[in-house]
């Protein structure tokens, strides 16, 4: 089995959705199930994992009904309040939704010092108790903080988004590669490639551009806690599906087919208990 890892919904609200830029126009417009499953089929990928785009618990709702509604959308990463102090009974309540497998937060756009915080670090811990996985979603410096924060939370499942989103198109990688490796000892942390087309030159990338980047995950991860993901719809501004995936299906070309397998579907239905 296929599994896009990580893919996102919306009807597209300007004020709401004001983080996508005038320079992505191609996605300031609605995408829902019916403008993914086409696309999935002609990719050969079986089934996917929605994950949210909105801090709001309207967006969890959101992701549940379009999971709810078609069977090729296996799991939700929502976002939920994880500072909240009626968390752990929200979690509860959440439990009952079988899609619903994790939670994520935009890390990415908080202040400096945002990992360190005691109150989310506790909710974050909280979600063990439900075998809820937490999706990391940060900036190369972002990783250092990153680890200190995992490190805490040995009985919670971590998977890193977007290879921590590298600055590939201006070819950096030292200090990326150097906290990758650490976070990547971790043995509860997994990592997503996905997302890597948008971080390179939009109009200008070719495959090779990526290789240093993969070897250094592939490295750091193997082949056992490495998922694929589209980032679809956010990736059609560099990259359409079929062009995306075809540059892990390069890289990965020289693995066993049992790893293959691993990283192109077991690894997400493992990590996200999906069905």
């Amino acid at each position: 089995m296929v599994i896009d890892s990580h893919q996102h919904f919306w009807v597209y609200d300007e004020e709401r959705d004001s983080w996508i830029t005038p320079e992505m126009e191609k996605i300031r417009k609605n995408f829902l199930p019916a403008d993914l499953e086409p696309v999935l089929k002609a990719n050969g990928v079986d089934g996917c994992v929605a994950v949210q785009a909105d801090q709001s618990n309207q967006e969890t709702e959101f992701l549940l009904q379009q999971a709810e509604s078609n069977d090729f959308v296996k799991g939700v990463v929502g976002w939920i309040d994880l500072r909240a102090d009626n968390l752990y009974d929200r979690l509860e309540v959440c439990s009952q939704f079988e899609k619903l497998k994790g939670f994520r937060h935009v890390v990415q756009g908080e202040p400096e010092g945002f990992l360190e915080q005691p109150d989310f670090i506790k909710g974050v811990r909280q979600l063990a108790a439900f075998n809820f996985t937490y999706d990391i979603l940060v900036y190369p410096t972002q990783l250092e903080a990153s680890y200190t924060f995992v490190k805490q939370l040995p009985n919670v499942r971590f998977v890193l988004d977007h290879i921590a989103k590298p600055f590939i198109k201006k070819g950096e990688i030292e200090g990326w590669a150097k906290d990758i490796k650490k976070l990547a000892e971790l043995p509860n942390v997994s990592c997503k490639v996905s997302g890597m087309v948008t971080e390179a030159d939009w109009y200008n990338w070719k495959n090779e551009d990526f290789t240093p980047y993969l070897d250094t995950v592939f490295e750091a991860f193997g082949s056992n806690r490495i998922l694929f993901g589209s980032d679809w719809p956010v990736c059609l501004v560099a990259a359409e599906y079929g062009a995306m995936k075809d540059i892990l299906a390069t890289y990965v070309a020289k693995l066993s087919k049992d790893e293959q397998k691993k990283i192109w579907g077991d690894n997400a239905v493992k990590f996200y208990s999906l069905d």
